[in-house]
């Protein structure tokens, strides 16, 4: 959990300075450097798509995803999730905020949360106790943090709590996982992450075009389980 935890600080941490030091940012320099994160972000998801070994499962298990993830509302949830928590602690803010708060929250959780350095570093993390992976991932969304919060605020702040849950409970059920994972899963779910990503980037970051990215999340729970299967077939 040493990853885990470093990995929270650094959030709050760069979240916290990026508010203090948000009036001082000038909005064309803050742009720029959030602008520069979403084309990162979407150059990174591209390398992650390249690791598939066949694109057909990639699409499968988003379109799978995307089902799911309309089913049960998951961006709709986690809209909600920070709709309640904006109203508990941004009171006495005004109404033009409360977007601005969800924004954050939604953006930076995606970010902090998708991606083949939380799960594999988690992963490493309960079973070895390495955390490097997880150092890593700490400083990147460290200063991620620092960039939103100055420009979309508090919200991002509270982005820590669902990594501290996500990243903690693949820790603790590490072993389990790593009983059934193969190469071949790991690589699917990186590919199937990295379009989540690419989708994240699009719309969250750069606004080009607004994607419900939430809903596509059940897509790195489906892309192993297909590979898993497809093993079993042969």
């Amino acid at each position: 959990m040493t990853g885990t935890l470093v990995n929270f600080a650094a959030i709050l941490v760069g979240g916290a300075l990026g508010l203090l030091l948000g009036s001082k940012i000038s909005q064309k320099l803050n742009q720029t450097v959030v602008s520069g994160l979403g084309l990162f972000t979407f150059a990174y998801a591209i390398s992650l798509f390249l690791k598939t070994e066949n694109p057909l499962i990639v699409l499968g298990s988003l379109l799978i995803g995307i089902l799911l993830g309309e089913w049960w509302r998951i961006e709709d949830g986690l809209t909600r999730l920070g709709e309640k928590l904006e109203a508990r602690f941004n009171r006495g803010s005004r109404a033009g905020d409360s977007s601005r708060f969800i924004k954050g929250f939604l953006t930076s959780t995606l970010l902090f949360c998708i991606g083949p350095m939380a799960i594999l570093g988690s992963i490493q993390d309960g079973l070895t106790g390495n955390a490097n992976t997880l150092f890593i991932k700490s400083i990147l969304d460290g200063f991620a943090a620092l960039a939103f919060a100055s420009s979309l605020g508090v919200g991002v702040l509270f982005s820590s709590v669902p990594v501290l849950f996500y990243q903690g409970t693949i820790t603790l059920l590490a072993q389990q996982v790593q009983k059934v994972a193969t190469d071949s899963m790991m690589n699917e779910l990186s590919a199937t992450g990295g379009v989540i990503l690419a989708g994240l980037a699009i719309s969250n970051i750069l606004e080009i075009k607004k994607i419900r990215t939430g809903s596509f999340l059940p897509g790195l729970i489906i892309a192993p389980l297909i590979v898993f299967i497809l093993s079993l077939l042969k």
